[in-house]
């Protein structure tokens, strides 16, 4: 039986997840970052995230370029800098009209404000797997909020309780 791609979206659709962004600095010295569900734990010790970055994405070669990236994940409130990030024209007056601010880790990686949690990763592997790359980081430096965290299911934004 062949694979069906459309079922196969279908099917991964049914694995609900958190939103994160994924930024990186850019050699032009602001912030490029995109929206990932793609994204989880993979080890304790040493602690170990991963990303997973579709080889059309424009921070592809950021990502491939850079010694760090950080995560955010956001929160329910949120959602306008899922739909923005997710997009490949990101423009600097609708990042000032959503209100995108960012702080530097003490490496000086960049972090969207006002999350549920933000990671400082050091990259410590590339993998090329089908259509995408997995980035795995090494977590050296995360903080934690109160908040509601913004899922992704089906396609479609949810929230805890929909």
């Amino acid at each position: 039986m062949a694979a069906d791609k459309q079922l196969y979206r279908k099917v991964m659709g049914r694995f609900a997840t958190g939103v994160t962004v994924v930024t990186v600095p850019s050699p032009k010295g602001d912030v490029k970052g995109m929206t990932a569900n793609s994204f989880t734990s993979v080890s304790l010790e040493p602690m170990l995230v991963l990303v997973c970055v579709d080889y059309r994405a424009k921070t592809l070669a950021l990502m491939e370029a850079s010694e760090r990236f950080g995560i955010s994940v956001l929160t329910e409130a949120q959602q306008p800098l899922s739909d923005y990030f997710a997009r490949s024209d990101q423009d600097p007056e609708t990042a000032r009209r959503l209100g995108v601010r960012f702080h530097n880790s003490k490496h000086g990686t960049p972090l969207l404000n006002g999350c549920l949690a933000t990671l400082d990763c050091r990259k410590v592997a590339a993998h090329v797997a089908g259509d995408h790359t997995i980035f795995i980081g090494e977590v050296v430096e995360m903080s934690a909020a109160d908040g509601r965290p913004l899922l992704f299911y089906s396609g479609r934004y949810h929230r805890l309780g929909d």
